[in-house]
């Protein structure tokens, strides 16, 4: 899976997007907010390494997502 932070702009604020191997988009959240239904991904028990990989990943920046 991958990673990337989008920038919100004015009222909209940042998001992030999780994409599966072909780039299909399969979680879609806002990063200022806690994680929901994280277990859906596969990624239950990694809600602290997730946050940390949320802060300090640049917009823009498609990343491969290894937890």
């Amino acid at each position: 899976m991958y990673i990337i932070k989008v920038k919100g702009k004015a009222k909209i604020p940042d998001y992030i997007q999780i994409r599966d191997e072909n780039f299909v988009l399969v979680a879609y959240f806002r990063a200022d907010r806690p994680l929901k239904n994280i277990e859906k991904f596969g990624l239950e028990g990694k809600e602290t390494e997730l946050e940390n990989l949320i802060q300090e990943l640049p917009f823009g920046k498609l990343k491969k997502l290894d937890l």
